[in-house]
């Protein structure tokens, strides 16, 4: 079921990156596409303006009194062919807009030897969205219009004005769609690249991403890994001492049974003082600390020593050692306390020490374990992986303690010092307070 999730996932996810792609290169189309088109239609209007203000407007206002073909006609008609052939479009003319509606086209510039006729005053092609705006003295421009006729072509127009500044036609110019498409799959060829690398690059974020993802999740679930294994060796530790207790439990009942059935009262009654101490002993483990990860775990290893007859002590400020991950100060704490037990139970139990110190300044973390017991021999190499003074176990992993211990000091950018002498050995570590984010 779950691999079936993740091909889902993976098909889903290729999809998205080819749909994401497939927009992408679209948009990037259509957007070149316009941008083309808008920018031919700006040219050709200013082309327009241009060639409107050049005109011959007294002969043209003449030809508009006389509209046949008179030596004012064949005047403009030339004008606007030159025009024409010098801007490379598929017509230039002249409109009348007498009404908001139509318009009329009145000369076209054509060589005068140009075999197809174009009449005077032939109704105009002309969408009455752009007539309108022609009729209220306001340049025009269309997208690309569909004429059965003249073919495809997109049209723009200017005002023709006399001297006076009086709007006395319409300068207009079609560029044909063949042309605006030759135009724009040039700029579209030299676009290609940019295409590519978009898509390369929406190719790269996503790939990231889900590297980013998988690098995450693995870091979460290595994390969560050694969060559980932690824990897990400290819950087994407190039931190892729950369970001594209970066997030690049953050993004091029966002893008690035992002098009260022999009738020997007041040696039961001394027993009892005994074991009374024992009890507030073990009601003394509640230790007060801000951090409730370090309050368990020295409750824990409080209990445990105990068990072995260890004299442990405890010096701890009252701070919550909070730029500390939680996980990774146990792991320096739990790692070096059960160091120190490993070496204080060799020895006599009359002489087995313990004394842990964690305390804060202004500018750094201190944490301190003294134990009694044997010299370090050899305190550089005890920090190496899979080093170890103790025997081997079956089954069990040994001299991984004080290296993760180190690896941990030094990803908060701390130092760790370990002192020995004959019959001493003390742990130090020096972390510098501050925020981390890893």
């Amino acid at each position: 079921m779950k691999v079936n999730k993740i091909k889902l996932i993976w098909v889903l996810s290729v999809f998205l990156l080819f749909f994401f792609i497939s927009v992408n290169i679209f948009t990037s189309y259509v957007k070149i596409k316009k941008t083309v088109e808008e920018s031919i239609a700006n040219q050709s209007l200013e082309a327009a303006k241009s060639i409107a203000a050049s005109m011959d407007v007294e002969a043209y206002k003449q030809f508009l009194l006389n509209p046949t073909k008179t030596k004012e006609y064949w005047e403009t008609r030339k004008y606007l062919n030159d025009a024409r052939e010098k801007i490379g479009s598929l017509y230039v003319y002249t409109l009348v807009v007498d009404n908001p509606k139509v318009s009329t086209a009145m000369i076209m510039g054509m060589p005068k030897e140009a075999a197809e006729s174009y009449p005077i005053g032939e109704t105009c092609t002309l969408p009455e969205e752009q007539v309108k705006r022609a009729y209220e003295g306001k340049t025009y421009v269309t997208g690309v219009l569909r004429d059965s006729k003249y073919g495809d072509y997109l049209s723009v127009g200017a005002p023709i004005k006399d001297h006076e500044g009086k709007i006395i036609g319409y300068l207009g110019i079609d560029i044909s769609a063949d042309t605006l498409n030759s135009i724009e799959n040039k700029v579209l060829k030299n676009s290609i690249f940019n295409l590519a690398f978009n898509a390369v690059f929406v190719l790269i974020v996503l790939g990231s991403f889900f590297i980013i993802q998988r690098w995450y999740q693995r870091e979460t679930t290595k994390e969560i890994e050694d969060t559980e294994d932690t824990y897990q060796t400290e819950i087994r530790t407190l039931i190892s001492s729950v369970q001594s207790l209970r066997h030690d439990f049953t050993n004091h009942i029966q002893v008690l049974h035992g002098l009260l059935k022999l009738g020997k009262t007041e040696k039961a009654l001394g027993y009892l003082s005994s074991l009374v101490k024992e009890v507030r002993s073990i009601e003394s483990l509640k230790i007060d600390i801000d951090n409730p990860g370090l309050s368990v775990l020295f409750q824990t290893k409080k209990l445990f020593a105990e068990n072995h007859n260890i004299d442990i002590n405890f010096a701890v400020s009252n701070a919550a050692f909070d730029t500390i991950k939680t996980i990774d100060l146990i792991k320096i704490l739990s790692n070096l306390i059960d160091n120190a037990i490993d070496a204080a139970i060799v020895i006599p139990e009359s002489e087995r020490k313990i004394n842990i110190v964690c305390k804060d300044n202004s500018t750094y973390y201190l944490f301190e374990i003294t134990n009694t017991g044997p010299k370090i021999i050899d305190k550089e190499l005890i920090f190496k992986s899979g080093y170890s003074t103790k025997k081997k176990e079956s089954g069990k992993i040994r001299g991984q303690g004080l290296f993760i211990v180190k690896e941990i000091v030094h990803k908060y950018d701390g130092r760790i010092v370990i002192e020995s002498t004959e019959t001493e050995t003390t742990a130090t570590v020096n972390i510098p307070i501050r925020k981390f984010t890893s």
